[in-house]
């Protein structure tokens, strides 16, 4: 597996590709299935990277004293750590955003993967939808070159909301 940073030609949108490997890129690329997650747009190029380069081989470490953990007191849990509230408000900007774009699109539950399948396929009428889909149900739309995107703020199925 192979993660690239991705970027779209017209605004500039950076987000990851996870790809099996850079000729499997290539080859999405190529056929038209390499789109922006924010815009749409399929004019998407590799953005510039930093490398991933690991330690040289021929440094040496040198062994870190052990610590008696009895009396070792753990760090809060990152949970516990409140976000700045520019993050809260980006959080809730998008939330609501989503919100509003799901108004249009009908809740079809496990049948998702079925029924995006069925309107690529042309067996079913096209209109937007949202639902549930395993990870491996996804990556098999996507291999089909079926466009699908997970949501970004999990989604309480119409039968669980109170």
């Amino acid at each position: 597996m192979i993660v690239f940073d991705l970027q779209c030609g017209p605004l500039g949108h950076r987000f990851e590709g996870w790809f099996g490997s850079s000729s499997d890129y290539e080859d999405q690329q190529a056929r038209g299935l390499v789109s922006c997650p924010m815009c749409g747009t399929d004019d998407v190029s590799k953005a510039v990277m930093a490398p991933n380069v690991g330690r040289k081989g021929n440094q040496i470490t040198t062994p870190v004293a052990k610590t008696d953990l009895s009396t070792h007191v753990p760090a809060q849990p990152m949970a516990n750590t409140p976000l700045p509230p520019e993050a809260v408000a980006m959080l809730k900007a998008v939330a609501a955003m989503q919100t509003e774009a799901l108004k249009s699109s009908t809740w079809v539950g496990e049948r998702f993967a079925e029924d995006a399948r069925a309107m690529h396929y042309g067996e079913k009428d096209v209109a937007p939808i949202h639902g549930r889909a395993t990870l491996q149900q996804a990556e098999e739309l996507a291999e089909e070159g079926i466009p699908v995107a997970p949501v970004l703020v999990p989604v309480i199925p119409p039968e669980e909301a109170n």
